[in-house]
């Protein structure tokens, strides 16, 4: 049998139509298939890869963190260098309040863990989340997504959440002192980057000190320089209580964190005791790939080249069935008039070598967030190709 064949037959299918691309290896901003047909990634694995692919300095801190030790126990129980060297980085680059790290596996588990110190440090059950929002697909996290459509096979989902509509500064009154958390992404991804105004992201900020609730950032695709900022919310000076990381976190391994004051994260040790826990979370390879891969990003400031590279796109991606463009530095959507004009654009780019996708809350929407090292001559030629498919 194929390769094809056995991952249809042996992997667990996500959807009917799989794009079954048989990928061999990567490099920088382009994915090899089996037939040495190059591909250039302006998705980087769902704003995971930003670095690129391979970058020789996580590969290095792979293979040195893979000859001293993989899993030694679970997460919490000993010190591991990999573990606290990436903590105190990110915790270099965050507000003092955000001082205290939680490593886990994904994002959802990240939202997962949040939810839990919410309601542990509250002593509410209630939480806000919004309209086209993405937390992730646990029962959990999938209770937070704006996304009717994604959650109604699996109801009945938990209790006492309460969805919000996005900027709109008339739904504030709902979050209450009934609430334990507000879940927020500065910029929606999954809704096709919707921008959180200003003026709202601090409106939430000041209701949720005024009723004791947590504000909960979720920067699974934001984060790494993705917007121009280490951080999104450094765009607005709106600092949360815990912020969500993920994709971007482990440069290209698994990795997900939620991040808080000490105080906050204390009180998952006792009351009861392992109140929070994992097996691999923080995995010593993964940390080491996140660590070398941030390390990377901070020396060279590639988060300052970001919106030189977002003016080019804008620069140049003109054409009347561009209905308009969303965008904050290398993340980028591109509103088409249907999903079935989007999709016919994308399956045309990646005849053509270049991989795109839509939003799950925005299918009419060409998503653009390649990794922060993609050059003028990458970019000029992927719009090339996407004018051309269009």
């Amino acid at each position: 049998m194929t390769q094809r064949q056995l991952f249809q037959q042996h992997l667990a299918p996500t959807s009917p139509s799989p794009l079954l691309l048989e990928m061999e290896r990567a490099e920088g901003c382009n994915i090899f298939d089996t037939s040495g047909k190059k591909y250039l990634d302006l998705i980087s694995g769902i704003a995971v890869s930003y670095l690129g692919h391979s970058h020789p300095a996580v590969v290095e801190a792979v293979k040195n963190q893979a000859e001293k030790h993989m899993h030694l126990m679970v997460y919490g129980e000993y010190v591991q260098s990999p573990q606290v060297t990436y903590a105190q980085l990110l915790t270099k680059n965050l507000p003092d309040s955000l001082n205290c790290v939680y490593f886990v596996n994904s994002g959802s588990e990240a939202t997962e863990g949040a939810m839990k110190l919410a309601k542990r440090v509250t002593g509410r059950a209630e939480i806000i989340c919004f309209d086209k929002a993405y937390h992730g697909s646990t029962q959990g996290s999938l209770s937070l997504i704006g996304g009717d459509e994604f959650k109604n096979a699996y109801r009945p989902l938990l209790p006492g959440i309460q969805r919000l509509r996005f900027n709109d500064f008339g739904e504030l009154d709902k979050i209450t002192k009934r609430t334990a958390a507000v879940v927020v992404e500065p910029i929606q991804g999954e809704a096709g980057v919707r921008i959180a105004e200003k003026k709202f992201l601090q409106a939430l900020r000041d209701k949720c000190n005024d009723v004791c609730a947590l504000l909960i950032f979720d920067e699974a695709q934001t984060a790494f320089g993705r917007t121009g900022k280490l951080f999104a919310f450094e765009h607005d000076g709106v600092v949360p209580d815990v912020l969500l990381l993920a994709k971007g976190l482990g440069g290209g391994m698994p990795l997900g964190a939620f991040i808080a004051s000490h105080e906050l994260m204390s009180t998952l040790a006792n009351h009861p005791v392992l109140g929070h826990i994992t097996t691999f979370g923080g995995h010593p390879v993964c940390c080491a790939a996140g660590r070398a891969a941030m390390e990377v990003l901070l020396s060279e400031k590639l988060h300052h080249t970001v919106e030189k590279k977002n003016q080019l796109f804008l620069e140049l991606l003109h054409h009347p069935a561009i209905i308009s463009i969303r965008h904050q530095g290398l993340m980028i959507a591109i509103e088409f008039p249907s999903f079935e004009f989007n999709k016919k654009v994308i399956d045309a780019c990646l005849q053509k070598g270049v991989i795109t996708d839509w939003f799950l809350f925005a299918g009419n929407c060409l998503r653009i967030a390649p990794p922060l090292i993609i050059t003028e001559e990458e970019i000029r030629w992927a719009c090339e190709v996407i004018l051309d498919a269009i």
